[in-house]
């Protein structure tokens, strides 16, 4: 009994003001909060296996070699962004091989009423190709003669951008980036001193 006392007085005594704030009540109105915009709504989901499948620019090879690679798992990647400028939204699909995830080939639909239109096509393996703020961005692996698949000695990376007046991406911009021996495990002898 006599420690809660203690308590008590010691927390009275901590010179704070406690409920004891006098003055007028505040009358000036609460700031009104805006809602956030709201969010833009799911992109419309393909059947990208099938969009494949049914375009005549998708070569042989790709198709041919488009198979599940575990049950009813392909070895594609879908992404949904704007690239063309529609309304809708536009669909890059990557096609990998199940082996090593190379990029055999990458794609850019555009929505036109109820189908797509193939407007982009890269089908020199590796590529892989992205959105990257309204861009299409396009990495390709270099491999020198010798290279294993899993360390090429370099990449290209070229960057595109929708041109309405020529309803084509035209390029923006490339760039080339060289790879050391160090990640293939291999170092380069020390010069000569």
């Amino acid at each position: 009994m006599l420690a809660a006392l203690g308590v008590f007085v010691a927390s009275c005594s901590t010179g704070g003001t406690g409920t004891r704030d006098e003055g007028p009540a505040r009358t000036d109105t609460v700031s009104q909060t805006t809602p956030s915009p709201t969010p833009s709504p799911a992109p419309k989901r393909v059947n990208a296996v099938r969009l494949l499948l049914d375009d005549p620019e998708v070569s042989a090879a790709v198709k041919d070699g488009l198979r599940p690679c575990t049950g009813d798992e392909y070895p594609v990647d879908v992404i949904y962004g704007s690239l063309t400028g529609v309304t809708s939204t536009d669909v890059v699909v990557n096609v990998l091989s199940c082996e090593d995830a190379v990029g055999l080939g990458s794609y850019v639909y555009r929505p036109q009423g109820s189908a797509y239109e193939n407007v982009f096509r890269s089908e020199e393996p590796p590529v892989y190709a992205e959105i990257d703020r309204g861009d299409l961005v396009v990495t390709q692996q270099v491999y020198a003669d010798k290279d294993p698949v899993a360390f090429p000695s370099g990449e290209d990376v070229v960057t595109y951008r929708w041109a309405t007046a020529a309803d084509a991406f035209t390029e923006r911009a490339r760039t080339h980036n060289d790879y050391g021996n160090a990640a293939a495990g291999t170092t380069a002898a020390p010069p000569d001193n």
